[in-house]
Parts: C-alpha cells; sequence; structure tokens
C-alpha cells in the first residue's frame, strides 16, 4: 500500500469518527434540551422577568418539562415569555395555570414554574396565554429576609440599650431589679393581691352556696316559686299594711286634729291648758272637793255613831255580811 493511500484512509477514518462524535454530540445535546420531543406552545405576561434569558428552563411539580423560546415587550412596559412544552404535559396542565419566576436554587438560573389549575377546568391549547400567579418570587423573598434582618438588628440594638439601663437601675425594672425597697414593695403588692384574691374565692364560694340553699327544695325560694298559696297570702298580707298604714294616717291626722283644738284658746281644753288663771282656777276647785270629800266623810261617821240611825248602819253591816257569806264557795 502506498503512503499516499494509507495517509487519505487514516484521514477517512478520522472525519469518520468526528462525525460520529458530532452526530452522538448532537443526539445527546437534542436528547437533553428535549429538541427532538414533540411540543406545544405557550405563552405568559410578566411586569417584571428578573434577568430570565431565552433558553432557561420550564418547571412544572419540580420537573423539567419545557425551555423558553423567546421573550419581546408586551403594551407598554411589560414583558412577554413564549415557552416550548413537551406534549408529555400536556394533559396535566389546564387553562387557569398560574406561572412564576423563581431560581433553580438561591443563586441558580432563573426558571419559569407552571401550576396545573384545576381539574375541572380544560387542557391548555397551542398559543394559550397562561396567568401570572401573584406569589412572592425567590428574590421577593431575599428582599423580606433582608428587610426582617435590618428589623432584626434594630429590635436587637433596643433590647441591648434596655438592658443596659435595667442594669444601670434606670426606669421601673430597673428599680426593680438593683431596689431592694422597691421589690419588697411589690412582693407585699403581690401578696396583698394573692390575700385579695383567695378572699374573693371564698366569698364566691359562699355565695355559690348561699344560693345552693336557696334553691334547695322546700326552702323559702323553693316554696315563693312553687307554692301557689304563699302568693294570695302574701298579697293578703300586704293588703293588710296598706289598711294599717291608711288607719295609722287616719290617727295620726285626727291627733293632729286635736292637737291643733288643744292650740285653740277659744275650745274647752285648750283653755285648760293654755290658760293660766282657767288652770288656776281648777286647782281651787280640785282643792275645794278633796276638802268637801274629807268633811263628807267626818259627817258620815258621826251619823253613824248617832243613836237614831244606829241600828239603820247595823242593820245595812249585817246583810252585807250575808251577801259576802252566800258568794263564798
Amino acid at each position: 500500500m502506498q503512503p499516499n493511500n494509507k495517509k487519505a484512509i487514516t484521514v477517512g477514518i478520522f472525519i469518520f469518527l468526528g462525525l460520529l462524535i458530532f452526530v452522538l454530540g448532537v443526539f445527546t445535546l437534542g436528547s437533553q434540551k428535549k429538541a427532538f420531543n414533540k411540543s406545544f406552545s405557550v405563552n405568559v405576561v410578566f411586569n417584571d422577568i428578573q434577568g430570565l434569558k431565552a433558553g432557561n428552563n420550564v418547571w412544572f411539580s419540580g420537573v423539567k418539562i419545557g425551555t423558553i423560546k423567546k421573550i419581546q415587550f408586551f403594551g407598554t412596559s411589560q414583558v412577554q415569555v413564549f415557552m416550548n412544552l413537551e406534549e408529555e404535559a400536556h394533559k396535566y396542565i389546564h387553562k387557569d395555570a398560574k406561572a412564576l419566576i423563581s431560581s433553580d436554587g438561591l443563586i441558580g438560573n432563573k426558571i419559569v414554574v407552571i401550576t396545573g389549575g384545576n381539574p375541572k377546568f380544560p387542557f391548555v391549547e397551542e398559543d394559550d396565554r397562561l396567568q401570572v400567579d401573584a406569589t412572592l418570587s425567590t428574590d421577593d423573598i431575599m428582599k423580606t429576609l433582608q428587610v426582617n434582618n435590618k428589623n432584626l438588628i434594630t429590635i436587637t440594638n433596643n433590647l441591648k440599650t434596655l438592658t443596659d439601663n435595667m442594669l444601670k437601675g434606670k426606669g421601673t425594672m430597673g428599680m426593680l431589679l438593683t431596689d431592694s425597697g422597691m421589690a419588697i414593695k411589690v412582693k407585699s403588692a403581690v401578696y396583698n393581691l394573692e390575700a385579695t384574691t383567695s378572699n374573693a374565692n371564698k366569698l364566691t364560694k359562699e355565695f355559690a352556696q348561699f344560693g345552693t340553699k336557696l334553691n334547695a327544695k322546700g326552702g323559702l325560694t323553693d316554696k315563693l316559686l312553687t307554692d301557689t298559696s304563699i302568693f294570695p297570702k302574701l298579697q293578703k298580707t300586704a293588703a293588710s299594711f296598706q289598711a294599717s298604714a291608711k288607719s295609722a294616717a287616719t290617727l295620726t291626722n285626727n291627733l293632729n286634729t286635736v292637737s291643733e283644738k288643744l292650740k285653740d284658746s277659744n275650745s274647752p281644753l285648750g283653755v285648760l291648758l293654755g290658760d293660766k288663771s282657767s288652770g288656776n282656777d281648777l286647782r281651787v276647785t280640785l282643792a275645794n272637793l278633796k276638802t268637801s270629800s274629807k268633811k263628807l266623810d267626818e259627817n258620815m261617821e258621826a251619823l253613824q255613831h248617832n243613836f237614831l240611825l244606829r241600828g239603820f248602819f247595823k242593820k245595812k253591816a249585817k246583810e252585807q255580811a250575808k251577801l259576802k257569806d252566800s258568794i263564798k264557795p
């Protein structure tokens, strides 16, 4: 074999191997990119694509189902993203499906994540437009975490200042921690509060026991509520009280009238009570009556000793003695 032919055969073998490697690479990359699978196209309009690029992946339930085909502006400031999705995913994505922009990990490439939607809705069709999911993206979450970190730093600084003031005895808490007298007062207040609470509980139990006794069968409250004969009696008693009150009022009015008459200088009693001369005359009259009565007794005694009337008085005395004997049992 001539050297030129040997060289041509070697070159042909290398070219063949190169072409074989190229074809295998194309098929390998195509299988990875799923460029040879049957697909369908859908699109979504975002306000901000957050650095999303053509060729980035589209995920559904954590599985890659397609890639970003094209990105273009839409309207005044929005961006329309076209996606090629595998036909196998067609039976899982419904017309109310939503899309959001996320990241492949915390620092990975941007991706579009699709949620399947409600099974009650039909499946998406070619060139359908998906809705945008308004949930927070990874970037929004990171921004929120940054804000929360700032707030946490502020809170930590405030706590540091507060604890420093407490250790220095500033404020109420600082006084409680450093002033022993204040601590004793707080303990006393807590003790008094416990005692008050205990007394309140005791009083509540006593009220409960009292209420139980009132509601006991056969008690006063039970009789008042269940015995139909008690209420009429109470009504009669109330009526009696009312009558007594009326009588007392009448008596009071009569006494007031009598009192007014006694004050009247024209009435006999008024004259006796208010006129001094009439009172003196009455006292003289009573004295005369007393004297006359005494003299009458003396005259009767003298008549009894008179011999002319002695028999009469003796007979009278015997009759009275017989009357007493007849009355005795």
